[in-house]
């Protein structure tokens, strides 16, 4: 599964797990959402993944 993949012109990351169905997915979409990322999905093979993205609008220096 490629660690990256771009929807829509804009690059997202796989967070790395692979979920048995839609539901399970789905819950962990939601709180990626709820976090304030943008979340893809996909299946392939059965399994479903989930890819994520979030634009930094805010830089703290110390």
């Amino acid at each position: 599964m490629p660690k990256a993949r771009l929807f829509d012109g804009k690059k997202f990351m796989w967070d790395g797990l692979e979920y048995d169905d839609e539901e399970k997915a789905g819950s962990v979409e939601k709180g990626y959402a709820e976090k304030g990322f943008e979340v893809r999905t996909c299946s392939e093979e059965g399994k479903v993944f989930i890819y994520t993205r979030r634009v930094v609008t805010e830089v703290v220096v110390e």
